[in-house]
């Protein structure tokens, strides 16, 4: 199995866990936040969607000085889990067309302090890493609005693991 194909297959069972726990809050938790300066249910949900986005439109140099701003998040569970869903499908299928070298090539990000360049792959890990950061972020959240925070990597304390997905 190759760089590609590793990265594929984990970005994926970490997809299948995120849609789990977006899909474990109720519509009235939207709006929770563990402290006044925190970021929203809401907020960090819509940020998974912005992560999966971000590999989606990762080119071999990006020009990051003058970002359009992105959409608002959306109003429901729904819409943001529908939304997560269609970001993941369309970045894994730009992924999936890249060759092995294409996959491993370096890319650059142009900010207004400068360009800084990377393997693509240590950018693509970094970004699947920020979003299980926030998803575990949500299943504290989800903790302490009374839900039921689903497996992970192990048992939860209201599942039981889940060997094998």
């Amino acid at each position: 199995m190759n760089s590609k194909e590793i990265f594929l297959r984990i970005w994926e069972r970490e997809f299948q866990t995120t849609v789990r726990v977006l899909k474990a809050f109720s519509a009235a938790q939207l709006e929770i936040k563990a402290h006044e300066r925190s970021r929203s249910v809401r907020d960090l949900a819509w940020q998974c969607v912005i992560d999966e986005g971000v590999i989606a439109s990762t080119e071999a140099r990006n020009d990051l000085r003058n970002v359009p701003a992105g959409p608002p998040p959306a109003q429901t569970m729904e819409e943001i889990v529908a939304a997560y869903e269609n970001a993941h499908a369309k970045a894994v299928a730009k992924v999936s067309g890249f060759s092995e070298d294409e996959f491993n090539r370096t890319v650059s990000c142009v900010l207004p302090g400068g360009e800084w360049k990377m393997p693509q792959p240590e950018a693509f890990w970094g970004n699947l890493m920020d979003e299980v950061h926030h998803r575990g972020q949500l299943t504290v959240f989800l903790r302490l609005a009374g839900g039921k925070v689903p497996s992970i990597y192990g048992p939860s304390g209201d599942e039981a693991p889940r060997y094998g997905a």
